[in-house]
C-alpha cells in the first residue's frame, strides 16, 4: 500500500466511523474496489486512531471536565452530580463492551467473509431505520439520563451494542446509536455518547498492537501516518455536521446507503 491509497483509507474511514454506516464495512470492500491486497485488521485499527483524536479534540472541553471527577466517581459513591453519574455509567459500558468483545473475539476473524458483512450491513440497516421511528412515536424521551444516577439497563445494553461492532458491516456508531434510540434516548445525547464511548475500546486495540508497529519500517510508518491524518481531518469534520444535522436527519437514508452497498457487494462477488 503507497501513500495515496492511505490517505483514501483514511478518507473513508473518517467519513464513514462517525456516521451509521459500518466503517470496518467500507474498509474491508475497499480491498475489492482498489483492487489491492487487504491491508488487515492492524491497518484498519490504526486507521481508527486518527477517528479517536478527532474525538478528542472535538469533545476535548467534556472529555476534561469528566477527567477530573474520574477519581471522586470511583472512591465516594455516594457523592453525587451530573458529572459523576455520567462517569459511572461510561464506565459501566465500557467494562460491558470489553466482557463482550473479549467473548466475540474467537469468532470475529470469520465475520470477515463478505457474505456476512453483506448481512450485517442490511440486517443493522434495517435496525437502525426501525430505532428512528420508533424514537419519533415515543412520547417523553429521557434527558440527559446518564447524568440523572445510574442507568444499568441502558449503559449495559449500549455497551453490549459497542462490542457488536466487532463484527464489520454492524457499524458501531450505527448499533450503538439504535440500541440508545430504542432505549428511549435523545438523538443528540445518543450520539455524543457513542462517539465518546468508541475511545477506550479504539486506545487499548491500539496499545495491544504498539509491539507490531514498532516493527514497521519508516516507508510504512509514512504511509500510516498519510491514513491517520487523513482519517482525523476528514473523521473531526464529519463529527462537526453530524452533532449538528443528528436531530433533524432521517436516518432511512443511512438504511439506504447500507443496502446500496450491500447490492453493490453482492455485484462484486458474482
Amino acid at each position: 500500500m503507497n501513500s495515496f491509497e492511505a490517505i483514501i483509507y483514511g478518507i473513508i474511514q473518517g467519513l464513514s466511523e462517525f456516521l451509521p454506516i459500518s466503517s470496518s464495512g467500507h474498509l474491508a470492500l475497499l480491498p475489492f474496489v482498489m483492487k489491492i491486497q487487504d491491508p488487515g485488521l492492524i491497518f484498519d485499527l490504526v486507521m481508527h486512531l486518527g477517528t479517536a483524536l478527532a474525538v478528542i479534540t472535538y469533545f476535548r472541553k467534556e472529555i476534561f471536565e469528566y477527567a477530573k471527577t474520574l477519581t471522586p466517581a470511583l472512591v465516594d459513591l455516594k457523592v453525587a452530580s451530573p458529572s459523576l453519574w455520567f462517569v459511572r455509567n461510561f464506565l459501566f459500558s465500557t467494562f460491558i463492551s470489553v466482557l463482550f468483545i473479549v467473548a466475540l473475539i474467537p469468532i470475529s476473524k470469520l465475520a470477515r467473509d463478505p457474505f456476512i458483512i453483506v448481512f450485517n450491513l442490511v440486517f443493522f440497516g434495517a435496525l437502525l431505520w426501525v430505532a428512528d421511528i420508533y424514537s419519533k412515536k415515543k412520547e417523553n424521551l429521557l434527558n440527559s439520563p446518564f447524568e440523572s444516577g445510574m442507568q444499568w439497563r441502558i449503559a449495559f445494553v449500549i455497551g453490549m451494542s459497542q462490542a457488536m461492532a466487532i463484527f464489520p458491516g454492524v457499524s458501531r456508531s450505527g448499533i450503538t446509536l439504535s440500541a440508545a434510540l430504542l432505549l428511549g434516548m435523545r438523538r443528540k445525547e445518543a450520539g455524543a455518547y457513542s462517539f465518546l464511548l468508541s475511545l477506550p475500546i479504539i486506545l487499548a486495540g491500539i496499545l495491544k498492537e504498539v509491539p507490531h508497529l514498532m516493527t514497521a519500517d519508516n516507508e510504512r510508518l509514512l504511509v500510516l501516518f498519510w491514513g491517520v491524518l487523513s482519517s482525523f481531518v476528514v473523521g473531526w469534520l464529519t463529527i462537526h455536521f453530524f452533532m449538528k444535522l443528528i436531530g433533524t436527519i432521517q436516518l432511512k437514508y443511512f438504511t439506504f446507503y447500507r443496502w446500496l452497498i450491500a447490492g453493490f457487494m453482492i455485484w462484486l462477488l458474482n
